[in-house]
């Protein structure tokens, strides 16, 4: 269901700002649309590496990870559908946690070993925040699929599903927020040169492509249902 209807945008969007093939020799300041496939990961493999270029890195692929879960399962009709795109969609989060995990861990090691100042910027605060929802997020997706009985059991388990849904979408869009303010920061502008409107461009792409496949009716009583 991922690569169907405007899905297909979404991967295009996605794919922008996400791990394309071979970046390696993508200048971030050339102009044409091929370098758009490249603006995370042609800025990282076009300039110096070191250990905090792991950061950009595992963070956009875990942005691209986290857009994978959300597409497969939009929309699942039948009940194999949805147990398959439960499954899939909990296996794509589970690999997009643990790179933005890594990412996370490379910062603050790269922080506490130069003595840099933590949670300033705009795109340190929108990622902690980010970080902490997703953390929750996860929590909650696997305890209400896999251990209804903490919630009372299945139908109260199923009763958060609206909540789960809407705050994925929220958390999804502070993701692109954060990315977007990457552009901000010392290192961006020192070393990647990653443009606002590129980055701005590719998130626009990928809600274009994720808002038409979302249905209302699953939000509930939240969407006036």
């Amino acid at each position: 269901m991922a690569s169907t209807g405007t899905g297909v945008v979404a991967q295009a969007g996605v794919w922008i700002v996400g791990p394309p093939p071979s970046t390696s020799q993508i200048k971030p300041q050339a102009n044409g649309p091929s370098q758009l496939t490249a603006i995370v990961w042609g800025a990282v493999f076009s300039s110096p590496l070191s250990l905090f270029s792991a950061h950009p890195l595992l963070n956009s692929a875990a942005l691209l990870f986290f857009i994978q879960g959300t597409l497969v399962l939009q929309p699942t009709h039948t009940a194999s559908q949805k147990h398959a795109g439960t499954l899939t969609h909990s296996a794509l989060n589970n690999v997009a946690l643990a790179a933005a995990l890594a990412g996370l861990v490379i910062i603050e090691y790269n922080k506490i070993s130069h003595g840099g100042t933590h949670f300033v910027s705009t795109h340190a605060i929108l990622g902690l925040t980010v970080y902490i929802l997703v953390g929750v997020q996860a929590f909650v997706g696997l305890t209400q699929f896999f251990t209804p009985a903490l919630y009372g059991g299945k139908e109260r388990a199923r009763a958060l599903y609206k909540y789960h849904r809407v705050s994925g979408y929220v958390v999804l869009a502070l993701m692109m927020a954060t990315a977007v303010a990457a552009t901000s920061t010392d290192f961006n502008k020192n070393v990647l040169g990653m443009q606002l409107w590129a980055v701005v461009a590719a998130c626009v792409i990928v809600v274009v492509g994720i808002v038409p496949r979302i249905r209302l009716s699953k939000f509930g009583w939240l969407a006036g249902k």
